[in-house]
């Protein structure tokens, strides 16, 4: 990748983590520094040359490089003049997360095999998979092929064995190899395998690796997915040679079982008798904490300054990849996401540094927010929501800034138009300044931060420039921003909020009738908006569509989906392979936890 280097060379930003939050010194002098309230093209490619530079690593939540970013945001927020409203006033709001596990000291797997004892070492032979729940067990062994349990496709490994109490052991992908569009792609991943597993009774499940050197396979990384529940069944990889020796003992060969299976197409699961195992899984949950940068530019008119405008954009992203990257064979690459969100963060910038120098001519109040968290499920907005700064019921809108940096035939996409009845008229005739190709949509929810906001009666704007080739890989990188463009985008928004911070009255909120679209891989919606930011066994609902099969059913923000139809629900995971098992117009039930109260009611999906 070539480097991005941002021009005043060495970090100049110093970052102190003390007791009461973040203090900084920020280098803001240099030949070149932008100095001018005005929104510029060359104001917009400084920020983001930093931002998205290799210095910063991705700014992966809570690492360094998101902890510089944060700081630079916070100083330049100090240099216009932003009121620090933060933690102890400071710029930083901070919230604790779960960001990963490590291993603890005490795995184990050791097996006696026809009466001989074998031990095998963990990150050599065995590795417990983040979504492993803790715990100990002495256990018989079960030989599962695939793990696949798909009666509906006429495939099922689970088909005549008792695994009740047991370990299985499953092969890597599928009886079609890895096709994630074959008959069986959605039932190929470890965490519906697992799911499938423990809907089975058994205790434990070790996936086999497809390599003969385990270091090779994936299964050897304990690669986290941001799900803080576990899966609710003890989870390992297991090296080829250990599962050869485990299906050796009961007189078969592994290599044979797996090539009757593909052959065939028919399994061919047996209890392995001769092998008596034991294990133990030991994982730490690493908790971290993060922070939103916030700054505040107070109003001047006696009856309308205790009223907020909230203008944010998530300066977080994807570090060196991970699950969320688009480009799996170059994780460990910095993803330097010069769009995603540097893009949006040097907009929110920009618009802080403009509004604050027209503060003696505002009559609403501004607070700017930069998130963090927002890659790994809204995190930073979902924390702010629920411990607001400024209370909601004074904050009279919410405009989001994500991906503004790829301004192509002119086009820019705003959402959230029906969040408001204020909103068509105020756009419709910006534009007929600004003479943007617009693609407009009516909805509040959507995979960005301003979903929090309008999940809490809040009227919501979100400008975007569309989705690219770039999109979560290494290749997001400054060079391709649009900063005419986006400069475009930005002073478009800084008119619109011009015009809502005078208005006499604040915008009306109207809820969005949900409009259902086709999705690959599911025939169903509910109508629930899971809460990713919460740390609880199940799936906690931040909200229910309006309208919804989840509304006529009496579900309510809040409630945690425990079980639906005869799938247990630890995790989103498992709801998410739930909703694919569901039928249009068949009346199921639905488990939750509301309280100290649990609830079943029925829901009827409706067809996507």
């Amino acid at each position: 990748m070539k480097l991005c280097k941002h021009p005043l060379g060495s970090l100049t930003v110093i970052v102190l983590l003390v007791a009461t939050g973040w203090s900084f010194t920020s280098g803001t002098k240099g030949e070149g520094r932008p100095s001018t309230p005005a929104i510029t093209a060359r104001d917009l490619a400084w920020h983001i040359r930093y931002l998205a530079s290799d210095e910063l690593k991705g700014r992966f939540t809570a690492t360094p490089g998101a902890r510089q970013a944060a700081a630079y945001i916070a100083a330049e927020f100090r240099r216009y003049g932003l009121q620090p409203v933060g933690d102890e006033g400071s710029y930083f709001q901070h919230f604790p997360f779960i960001a990963g596990v490590h291993l603890g000291d005490a795995n184990r797997l050791e097996a006696t095999l026809s009466g001989r004892l074998r031990r095998w070492r963990v990150k050599e032979d065995f590795m417990p998979m983040s979504f492993s729940t803790e715990g100990a067990a002495e256990l018989e062994a079960v030989f599962v092929g695939y793990g696949i349990s798909a009666p509906e496709a006429g495939y099922d490994d689970y088909s005549g064995v008792d695994v009740n109490g047991r370990l299985v052991l499953a092969l890597r992908y599928t009886p079609e190899g890895n096709d994630p569009h074959g008959r069986f792609g959605r039932y190929a991943s470890f965490r519906a395998k697992a799911l499938m597993a423990r809907q089975h009774g058994a205790r434990a499940i070790a996936f086999i690796a497809e390599a003969e050197d385990f270091q090779k396979s994936r299964l050897s990384r304990l690669e986290f997915d941001y799900s803080f529940a576990d899966s609710g069944i003890l989870a390992l990889g297991l090296s080829r040679r250990a599962a050869e020796e485990i299906v050796g003992a009961a007189g078969v060969r592994l290599d044979e079982l797996k090539r009757a299976i593909d052959e065939t197409q028919r399994p061919h699961s047996r209890l392995l008798s001769g092998a008596r195992i034991r294990l133990q899984v030991d994982l730490v949950k690493e908790e971290k904490r993060a922070a939103n940068v916030v700054g505040y530019v107070e109003g001047n008119d006696p009856a309308l300054k205790d009223e907020v405008i909230v203008i944010g954009a998530h300066y977080d992203h994807l570090g060196l990849g991970g699950p969320h990257s688009l480009a799996p064979k170059q994780v460990g690459q910095i993803h330097n996401g010069a769009d995603d969100n540097a893009s949006g963060t040097s907009g929110l910038l920009e618009l802080a540094e403009a509004l604050a120098a027209e503060r003696s001519t505002l009559k609403r109040s501004v607070l700017f927010i930069a998130f963090s968290g927002e890659e790994e499920g809204l995190l930073g907005s979902s924390y702010y929501v629920k411990h607001p700064i400024i209370p909601l019921e004074r904050t009279v809108a919410m405009i989001n800034l994500d991906m503004i940096g790829r301004l192509r035939q002119n086009r820019l996409i705003i959402q959230g138009l029906g969040t408001s009845p204020a909103w068509k008229p105020l756009i419709e005739e910006l534009n007929r300044t600004a003479k943007f190709d617009l693609r407009t949509g009516s909805g509040g929810v959507g995979s960005s931060d301003h979903t929090s906001f309008y999940l809490k009666n809040i009227p919501v704007l979100f400008f975007f420039t569309g989705v690219h080739s770039d999109y979560h890989k290494p290749t997001d990188d400054a060079e391709k921003i649009n900063v005419d463009g986006e400069a475009r985008v930005v002073q478009f928004v800084h008119e619109a909020v011009l015009r809502i911070q005078a208005w006499p009255t604040r915008p009306a909120f109207t809820k969005v009738q949900p409009t259902m679209r086709p999705s690959r891989g599911f025939r169903v919606s509910l109508g629930t908006i899971p809460d990713y930011a919460e740390d609880v066994e199940g799936v906690k609902l931040s909200g229910i569509r309006e309208g919804s099969p989840a509304e006529k059913a009496g579900l309510q923000a809040g409630d945690i989906i425990v079980r639906v139809k005869d799938i247990q629900i630890k995790n989103i995971y498992d709801y998410t392979f739930a909703l694919g098992k569901l039928k249009p117009g068949e009346e199921v039930e639905i488990e939750v936890l509301r309280g100290k109260q649990r609830l079943v009611l029925k829901i009827v999906p409706a067809a996507r």
